[in-house]
Parts: structure tokens; C-alpha cells; sequence
């Protein structure tokens, strides 16, 4: 629209006036103000879930109520104190892989996003949710070469259904480890990383423990780099549920984040002379690290600690290729539902989302310190593109889909009632403080058509299938349980939106 101002002429400022209302209808239905959507409120409830996932004593100032002190004797077997940690998802299990990458993910959005956290008043809750995280994993490392790397019998765990402040402490739950004769370099590496990844989020505020989380991650990258391995074929419980498929992206992923955190040659080198950088990776997951490697690689580029040649600006290069591919402008594009969201596996999709959006999000940020751009196969993408290809996922997951349904529990007022989580569809303890043992909850509570009775607030389920298409139904785990690996990316991704 074109108007030439001449005098106060009324046609004049009708125009204008009718194109800045154009203009702002245009901003409501695009980015942050078009779904409605409060990405504040998101960040806050994110948080909370945490409380939930809680394993142990719990502290006085617990802010989710339904729950109950649980599994306060884990470790007694060997002798050690292993309580504490979360629980992995809708079951009762610490199982430390994942747990590692969920700690990792969300000291990385503490460090990436301490600014906006401050802004909304939810940098100490993370920093707290870190460290009941943290705080395990320290004890669960007791000597240089041991490590702790799960709680709990899986099938064990997931033959019953029961409240975890239910779990039998007279028979300790068993605890599994790897040590030099029974190594797993996948999972110290990955606990390395989450502590040296911790220690920066710390650092401002507690320097003695941000050393102390560096001093155990050093041992760790080494008992991992000496002691090749996957961590199943010594913990073999843990191979029905969370099998790794190799352990050299764990030990680049530990060796970037050593090197962010310390500053010393010996782990840049690591990153330098690796014979495989991972190259072009489809997803980002605790299975897969490379792409956040890659990402940490070219971060360094990006502030000048290293030039843009030879390994690092290979990493650099697949980094970007895993974006452009996400953006749609690659040349091997992740698919999309209909309703926009990306799709990489029929399992618990929303992990992969997750992620991918951490990794927009951040790499928006380097970008625009920068002044660059990526040129992509079919197209250029600069800062504030990636950060809106984050927000579209962030707004389908909150609501912005098909369904027009929140995927976060207590996030609107269309949400799943019916999560795959043990603790939460069994009346609270607090209500009922009546022993429901193992088999016991199945019926009536697994079985029941009716709502969780404990809102799982801010718990992120597995999401729809490749078509949109989700059941709110408590049997089925593939879509409808949340895991702490699904929300911990997306709490630095919320809170770059905020």
C-alpha cells in the first residue's frame, strides 16, 4: 500500500491506519504471539516435571505434593548410597544412560540460556533440578574406574505397576556397574560430559562444586577412552531398554564439553585427531551425540578459538547439514507431518523434536554473535530463521497441531489425562497411604479408562504417529509416556522463546 502525505488528508490516514491494522494481524498469526501461546509458563512447568521424576528423600521446599519419599535404600546391596536421581520415565528404573544425557541437556540450556532463565525467574530452579541430577552421579562414580550405571531390574521394574514410595526396601533393588574388567565407554564418556557440562552451569555460583563435578568427569573420560566398549554388554539389563550403538560419539561429545569447560589442549586434541567425526547424522538423541559434537565444534569456530579447516570445520560442515535438513532446505530433508511436525521415528518421536529444536535454538544464537548465516543446498538460513523453525515446533507441541492439543501435561486445558506413568495413575500417598504392591496396580488403576488421578505437570509424552494421529490411551507407551530425555532439550528451547 502506497500513500504520499500531502496534507492531513483523512483517505490518507485511513489508508495508513488500514495497513498497520494488516500489519499486526500478520505478527499475531506468525511466531510467538499467533498460537497464544506462553512460553513462560511452558519453562516453569518443564521444571516441575522434574520434581515428579524425583527418586529418594525429597526436600522440604518439594513443590509437587502427590509425591512421597521412594527408593531412600538404593545402592545397600554394594554398600553405597545410590539414592536420588530421577526416574527414567513412566516406570520406577534410574537407568544412568539416559539419565547422563538428560542431566547433559539441561546443564547445556542453564549455560546457553542463563540469561533468559534469570529473566523469568527460573535459572535457580534449574540449577536445582541439575543438581538432584548431579548429585547422584557423583555418588553413583565412588573410584576413578567404577561406575554406577543403573538401579533397578528392568523387566522386574516393568512387570509391576505400582507407586515408586511403594517399591519393597526390604529386598534392596539391585545396582549394576562397569569397571575396568567390565567396561562401558558410551556411558562414562556421557557422564562425563554431563558433568563437565554441569560444572559451567555451576561455576558462577558454586566454584568448589563445579570443580569437584570437573574432577569426576576428567576420571571419567579417561576410565572411558582406556576402556573401550558398549556400557549393554556389561550391564546386560539394560540392553532390552536402552542399548547404545557405539561409544565414539559419547567420547567427542565428553571431549567438547571438557574442553569448553577447562580450556586445556589435551581434550581439543581429542576432538581433532578423532578418526570419525560422525558425518552427516539423521537425528540427535542418548543414543546418538554427534550432532551435538559437531554443534559444540562449531561453536569454537564460530568464536575463533580454532579455524574454520580441517576436523573442526568438518564438524562444523555435518553440524549444518543436519539443520539445513531440518529446514527443509538439505539434501536428505527429515520428514514432516502434515500438520508440520518433524518426524524422525515411530518411538516416542517428541525426543528427536526435542533436540532438533535445542539445536536450532542454539545454533540461532552462534549465528547471530557471529553475523553468519548457513548456506544450505537449497537455500540460505540466517539467525532468526532458525529460531522460528524452533518456535514452530515448540508451538506445535504446545497445541499449535491438528488435534489442537497440548502434548504437555497441564499445559492448556486439552491435554493428555491418560500418560503411561506409574506414579501418576495411582492415587497419591498422600491420599492413600495403603501399601499397593507390585500387581496391585494394575487393577484398578492401569486398566481404568478414567484420568490419572496426580497431573503429571509439564511432562512432555512420546507424541502423534507420522499421520498426526495420537490416542490419549495409558497403554500405549510408544505415544503417550513422558521421559526426561523429551523434556530436558526442550527446557533450553522454551526458554529461548520466553
Amino acid at each position: 500500500m502506497y500513500c504520499v502525505l500531502r496534507t492531513r488528508s483523512s483517505q490518507c490516514f485511513l489508508a495508513i491506519k488500514s495497513m498497520c491494522i494488516v500489519l499486526l494481524l500478520l505478527s499475531i498469526t506468525s511466531g510467538k504471539v499467533s498460537a497464544g501461546l506462553n512460553y513462560g509458563e511452558a519453562l516453569t512447568k518443564s521444571l516441575l516435571y522434574f520434581e515428579a521424576q524425583r527418586s529418594g528423600k525429597l526436600p522440604s521446599d518439594q513443590r509437587v505434593q502427590w509425591r512421597g519419599d521412594s527408593a531412600t535404600g538404593d545402592g545397600s546391596d554394594v554398600h553405597i548410597d545410590l539414592s536420588g536421581g530421577y526416574y527414567d520415565a513412566g516406570d520406577n528404573m534410574k537407568f544412568g544412560f539416559p539419565l547422563a544425557f538428560t542431566t547433559t541437556m539441561l546443564a547445556w540450556g542453564s549455560v546457553e540460556m542463563t540469561s533468559q532463565l534469570h529473566a523469568h525467574n527460573e535459572h535457580q530452579n534449574v540449577l536445582v533440578a541439575l543438581k538432584w541430577a548431579t548429585d547422584y552421579l557423583i555418588k553413583a562414580h565412588p573410584e576413578p574406574n567404577v561406575l554406577y550405571g543403573q538401579v533397578g531390574d528392568g523387566k522386574l521394574d516393568h512387570a509391576c505397576w505400582m507407586r515408586p514410595e511403594d517399591m519393597n526396601t526390604s529386598h534392596p533393588r539391585p545396582s549394576y556397574r562397569i569397571d575396568a574388567q567390565h567396561p562401558g565407554a558410551d556411558l562414562a564418556a556421557e557422564t562425563a560430559a554431563a558433568l563437565a557440562a554441569a560444572s559451567l552451569a555451576f561455576a558462577p555460583s558454586d566454584a568448589a562444586y563445579a570443580n569437584t563435578l570437573i574432577s569426576h568427569a576428567r576420571d571419567l573420560f579417561e576410565f572411558g577412552k582406556s576402556h573401550p566398549g558398549v556400557y549393554h554388554d556389561s550391564i546386560t539389563n539394560a540392553a532390552g531398554f536402552y542399548p547404545s550403538s557405539g561409544h565414539e560419539d559419547e567420547l567427542l561429545w565428553a571431549a567438547a564439553w571438557l574442553h569448553r569447560a577447562t580450556g586445556d589442549q589435551m581434550y581439543l586434541d581429542y576432538l581433532t585427531h578423532a578418526s570419525n567425526s560422525g558425518g552427516m547424522r539423521f537425528a540427535f538423541s542418548w543414543d546418538d551425540k554427534f550432532v551435538g559434537a559437531q554443534v559444540l565444534a562449531a561453536k569454537f569456530v564460530f568464536e575463533g578459538k580454532v579455524k574454520n579447516e580441517g576436523k573442526m570445520a568438518e564438524y562444523k560442515r555435518m553440524a549444518e547439514q543436519f539443520i539445513c535438513n531440518c529446514a527443509q532446505k538439505g539434501n536428505s530433508n527429515v520428514k514432516k507431518t502434515p500438520g508440520g511436525l518433524l518426524w524422525f521415528l515411530p518411538w516416542e518421536n517428541l525426543q528427536y523434536t526435542a533436540t532438533a529444536s535445542f539445536v536450532l535454538s542454539s545454533y540461532s544464537k552462534y549465528l547471530e554473535a557471529a553475523q553468519a548465516s548457513v548456506q544450505c543446498p537449497n537455500g540460505v538460513l540466517q539467525a532468526s530463521d532458525l529460531l522460528g523453525l524452533a518456535r514452530a515446533q515448540v508451538d506445535y507441541v504446545l497445541g499449535s497441531n491438528p488435534k489442537s492439543m497440548s502434548y504437555m501435561v497441564g499445559f492448556g486445558t486439552n491435554y493428555p489425562n491418560r500418560p503411561h506413568h506409574r506414579g501418576a495413575s495411582i492415587v497419591s500417598i498422600k491420599k492413600d497411604p495403603k501399601l499397593k504392591a507390585c500387581s496391585e496396580g494394575w487393577n484398578p488403576w492401569y486398566n481404568t479408562p478414567e484420568p490419572n488421578p496426580n497431573v503429571l505437570v509439564g511432562a512432555i509424552v512420546g507424541g502423534p504417529d507420522m499421520n498426526d494421529v495420537y490416542q490419549d490411551e495409558r497403554s500405549d507407551y510408544q505415544h503417550n509416556e513422558p521421559d526426561t530425555v523429551i523434556v530436558a532439550p526442550f527446557v533450553g528451547v522454551f526458554a529461548a522463546l520466553a
